[in-house]
């Protein structure tokens, strides 16, 4: 009988699990030092956090059920959902804002897989909740840029609009709210040709012809911070969007006070989803192809959906799938060392039972250590140390043990020494 992984996912063995933890751990690192704390959710949510924030139509990219009590529940898709069911639940009433944290976990979708895209994947992030704006913004965009930089990913560009340009416009022209939310799905697509044919085919989306010429000059507007000054003269005319562009560019200044330089201003960019209200990035690496995108985020409003208090809310998850995909591509491939400290050999049969203790005394000190477990001879044995590259073994002989003393290899340099066993931890930790 033969077993296959379900499609789309994948098995992870150990020196990608470790190149994995090691970008994990550095990614730890960053967040912490920006204040940031962790927090899990469940795997699985009640459906309804997720049909109330994204609409009925997300069930079909959802692994959904019922449980035995009959409730409706899915395996959650992302995590922002999740985090402000958490805030609401635990942290409305009680936290001292702003609120900084961070998660790592996996979600599933149900979508055709292809390469950069499975069904289980990961997702790193944080969100920010309640601090003021643009301030919170800048702050979480220098924490994201740093993350990336932190990992070695040289090439990312750093995509960033403001979605209240667009949402004014909307406003000024009294566009419904149904067909705002279509035209923001095609924006986001980043599918100019399609964009065209829904502003000026046959059957616009949006009937006016005024409104439609602004949207495509606008969504062309990619460079640096002077472009502000198109866009500016752009949406001259429409009171509503101006504010947005001002916020806008109290961003971009607080961006250099943040030390953040690398980043585009991309009028296209969309987050197209209802719930995003202010500023929006992503971030792409050329070089995935078209799965560039590793990360997006931006301000959102998603407390007040699920009927809390409004609370202004910032936050971005990066791919950690796409992310490893990218160091990959972008880094040299770091030649793993082992994955113990030293590893222990009984010379003789006799000394078995000391190696035992000896193995469990350094491993309570910290130490990665193991020792042989099937009574192999002591040829097999070197030449499992020699195969798992680990710099130090330790050689127990019964004439070394009966002066309280064993033989600690180097087995890069190949030299050894004789040491006192009650000196052992201190030896091997370099102390």
């Amino acid at each position: 009988m033969e077993f296959a992984r379900p499609r789309g996912t994948r098995d992870f063995l150990f020196d990608e699990m470790r190149q994995r933890k090691k970008a994990e751990s550095t990614l730890r690192k960053i967040f912490e030092s920006y204040g940031y704390q962790e927090i899990k959710t469940p795997l699985f949510e009640e459906l309804k956090l997720f049909t109330t924030k994204s609409g009925e139509e997300i069930v079909d990219q959802l692994y959904n059920f019922k449980d035995k009590s009959d409730r409706e529940l899915t395996l959650r898709p992302e995590i922002t959902a999740p985090v402000a069911r958490l805030y609401l639940n635990e942290l409305e009433k009680t936290a001292v804002k702003p609120i900084k944290l961070y998660y790592y976990g996996s979600c599933f979708r149900y979508e055709r897989p292809q390469k950069g895209r499975f069904r289980q994947f990961w997702q790193f992030g944080c969100e920010l909740i309640g601090a003021k704006t643009p301030q919170g913004e800048a702050e979480v965009i220098a924490l994201c840029t740093d993350s990336i930089n932190a990992l070695g990913i040289t090439t990312a560009d750093v995509n960033i609009n403001h979605l209240g340009i667009i949402r004014g416009l909307f406003s000024h022209f009294n566009i419904s709210d149904e067909t705002q939310r279509e035209i923001m799905v095609v924006i986001d697509k980043g599918d100019k040709d399609l964009l065209i044919e829904s502003l000026s085919g046959d059957n616009p989306v949006i009937d006016n012809d005024e409104l439609n010429q602004i949207l495509l000059k606008l969504i062309d507007l990619v460079g640096d911070k002077s472009i502000l000054n198109d866009v500016e003269e752009l949406i001259a005319p429409y009171d509503e969007s101006k504010a947005a562009l001002e916020e806008l560019k109290e961003l971009i200044d607080l961006l250099e006070d943040f030390d953040v330089e690398n980043y585009t201003l991309n009028l296209g960019v969309a987050r197209g989803l209802d719930y995003y209200t202010g500023i929006v990035f992503e971030i792409y690496v050329p070089e995935l192809g078209a799965q560039k995108q590793i990360c997006g985020g931006g301000s959102y409003s998603l407390v007040k959906v699920f009927g809390g208090q409004e609370v202004e809310s910032t936050g971005f998850a990066l791919g950690f799938d796409r992310l490893m995909n990218a160091i990959e591509e972008l880094t040299e491939v770091e030649e793993l060392g082992s994955h113990l400290d030293i590893y222990v050999i009984p010379i003789t049969e006799d000394v078995r039972s000391e190696a035992y203790k000896i193995t469990q005394l350094l491993r309570r000190n910290g130490i990665k250590a193991d020792v042989d477990l099937n009574n192999k001879k002591f040829r097999k044995l070197m030449n499992y140390a020699d195969k798992i590259k680990v710099e130090k073994i330790a050689l127990m002989g019964p004439k070394e043990l009966e002066d309280g003393k064993i033989t600690i290899k180097d087995m890069v340099s190949g030299n050894q020494e004789l040491i006192d066993i009650e000196n052992i931890v201190e030896y091997v930790k370099g102390e």
